[in-house]
């Protein structure tokens, strides 16, 4: 088949180019930058377009693969239905292959991605051999070549029947998958641009979980604790902080006891693993050292900076911190500044919120910014810059053996070169 995917630089659709790829189909797509990720596929032989036309697309592609986040109003999207070309959005594409296999799908609103990690590395090392797709790139993932082949891809390709995805609620996307076995790590206030309210974020949770079949494992603990013997065991084993990484855990070893696997083996994977790309990346860079993480949700923020002061008790440490999207700002601005006026960081610096394309409503964008933020905490500790006045900052007043964290889920990771 001739598959072209529209937004391939995507963390999902770049996984599903390369499982594509991985069964021998001609594969290509668009995007509108270029990234470490489509450098990435175009290493592996993806045929990938920078920019956005009609002309991308020819009568003989089989199949057109779309992101979320691309409107009806695309140009390729409209020209592949004008040419009669089947059209799937990503979920839609990937539901379909969870039909195919034995599917074991991570959802929650936080450590989706650490929690598939995991739990892939644990059934590879038991010999489960399977395919997975995950939302972040792990390096035991052959990246076959490009700039991101350090931090491995965000695929691997199995010759099992078990699947391993990270089913993102977003959209409802995780309604379109058919799953034997569900992870749910937790339940929040998140992706509100969509949901609206928190009871509509728990019953699409709950119409997920409704999918699995009468013989299918749930896995999910409403209040996790770390004082159980289990619990402690992981704990002490772990090379990843956090005690939210003991819960990601707690959920792998559910889900490979339930199949079998030796408690032994289990243990043996999570003393192993490592972490993932920009989650609690530890960056050792002299004369101080540089922590990249993904966290972008007030509750996920507050976690990454506890793990951090356990971790470095009697390190000064900063943060930098950039809010992803103008409307998750909006929504979940009271709990912005409550979390950063309660954690015990030194400095804080938020920089201007990132667009996301496609999920900004106009109105919302005027009434919310970093300032605001900013001002509303009212601590000394916690500052506003522009990206570029943060980093002269803090180049000029960061000292030898203080850590950074870089933090969010838009391009604030480029900052670390700058460093």
């Amino acid at each position: 088949m001739k598959i072209h995917l529209i937004g391939i630089g995507g963390i999902g659709v770049s996984a599903l180019a390369q499982y594509y790829l991985s069964k021998n189909h001609q594969v290509s797509g668009s995007d509108l930058a270029a990234s470490e990720i489509t450098e990435m596929l175009e290493a592996k032989g993806v045929k990938v377009i920078i920019g956005n036309s009609a002309e991308n697309i020819s009568d003989d592609i089989n199949l057109v693969v779309h992101s979320p986040a691309v409107k009806e109003s695309n140009l390729e999207l409209a020209q592949a239905k004008e040419f009669g070309i089947k059209c799937m959005s990503y979920p839609e594409a990937l539901g379909e292959l969870t039909k195919e296999y034995f599917t074991i799908a991570v959802a929650g609103a936080h450590g989706k991605s650490t929690t598939t990690a995991m739990m892939a590395l644990a059934l590879t090392k038991a010999g489960f051999d399977p395919t997975v797709i995950v939302g972040t790139r792990v390096k035991e993932f052959s990246a076959q070549g490009g700039p991101a082949s350090g931090w491995g891809s965000n695929f691997r390709a199995g010759s099992s029947k078990y699947l391993v995805i990270e089913a993102c609620e977003y959209d409802s996307s995780f309604l379109y998958y058919s799953p034997k076995i569900i992870v749910v790590t937790n339940i929040d206030k998140e992706h509100l641009d969509y949901f609206k309210t928190f009871a509509n974020v728990k019953k699409a949770f709950k119409d997920f979980i409704m999918r699995l079949p009468k013989d299918g494992f749930l896995v999910y603990d409403k209040n996790p604790s770390t004082k159980s013997k289990e619990a402690k065991n992981i704990k002490k084993i772990l090379k990843v902080p956090g005690d939210h990484n003991v819960f990601n855990a707690l959920n792998v070893l559910s889900v490979c006891r339930y199949l079998g696997i030796d408690d032994n083996v289990i243990y043996s994977s999570l003393a192993e693993f490592s972490g993932t790309w920009r989650r609690f990346e530890i960056i050792k860079i002299k004369p101080f050292i540089i922590i990249s993480d993904y966290a972008h949700h007030p509750n996920e923020i507050m976690a990454t900076l506890k793990a951090v002061r356990e971790k470095y008790k009697k390190n000064k440490i900063w943060c930098i911190f950039q809010p992803h999207q103008h409307q998750r700002t909006y929504y979940l601005f009271k709990d912005f500044v409550k979390v950063f006026k309660s954690v015990k960081i030194n400095n804080i610096i938020i920089t201007d919120i990132y667009d996301v394309a496609g999920r900004e409503v106009q109105k919302i964008n005027r009434n919310v910014s970093s300032e605001k933020i900013v001002k509303k905490i009212n601590k000394k500790s916690v500052k506003y810059f522009p990206i570029d006045q943060a980093e002269k900052y803090i180049k000029e007043n960061i000292k030898r053996g203080e850590v950074l964290v870089v933090m969010g889920a838009g391009d604030i990771y480029r900052l670390i070169e700058k460093f």
